[in-house]
């Protein structure tokens, strides 16, 4: 019978964790930094309404996820003749928000096994280049995330109407030991069985930005 009880355990974990990774998106191509685009004189400035542009964010383990989001603090978008042409965010790692408003959760998150932010208040992404491929935008950028820099890339769609441009991302899933953050990876540690917590983060941004 306790055999059983197990195996019965062993298979529901197992289904949850397939679920998980079948819902999952696509890792975004990750790799070393590359010099930001040049901001050209014609351009126009926009800045990022911080009240409606924020990250999704979610996090997987064996027995399910967490959900939540991390605001954006400032960030500037340089458009030249309708289009993007460079851009910087500040990232407010203070903000670190768990949907369920767990603050143990949330405190864990901010804490020197996560995202330091107390030493790291906050990350940032550069703008490097901006690209059609098979019909879809590709945004490429350099994120700086606890003192390491790797350039990311992932679908976007733009808008600029009413002299306000949106930026809406796919969802896409970045691995967070690339940028030292190896708390309960199971790729960094052995014999965690299935106390590990996913290395691969979700994400999804929003950004609304309006002529200054």
């Amino acid at each position: 019978m306790k055999k059983s009880i197990t195996a019965i355990f062993a298979l529901v974990t197992l289904s949850v964790t397939l679920m998980a990774c079948k819902n999952k998106a696509k890792e975004a191509e990750t790799k070393d930094a590359e010099t930001i685009a040049i901001t050209k004189i014609a351009s126009e400035k926009f800045n990022v309404n911080t009240s409606e542009s924020t990250i999704a964010w979610k996090g997987f383990k064996p027995t399910g996820s967490h959900t939540g989001t991390i605001a954006i603090k400032n960030g500037i978008l340089n458009i030249i003749e309708g289009e993007i042409n460079s851009g910087t965010f500040l990232i407010d790692m203070n903000s670190i928000k768990d949907a369920d408003a767990s603050a143990k959760l949330e405190g864990h998150l901010k804490s020197a096994d996560f995202f330091d932010v107390e030493k790291y208040p906050t990350a940032t992404f550069e703008i490097t280049s901006i690209k059609d491929v098979d019909g879809k935008t590709m945004l490429s950028g350099n994120l700086t995330l606890k003192d390491v820099k790797n350039n990311v890339t992932f679908p976007v769609s733009i808008t600029n109407e009413n002299n306000t441009v949106t930026l809406t991302s796919e969802s896409f899933v970045i691995d967070r030991t690339k940028w030292n953050v190896q708390y309960g990876s199971k790729s960094i540690f052995d014999n965690l069985g299935d106390k590990f917590i996913n290395d691969d983060i979700e994400l999804q941004v929003t950004v609304k930005a309006s002529k200054s």
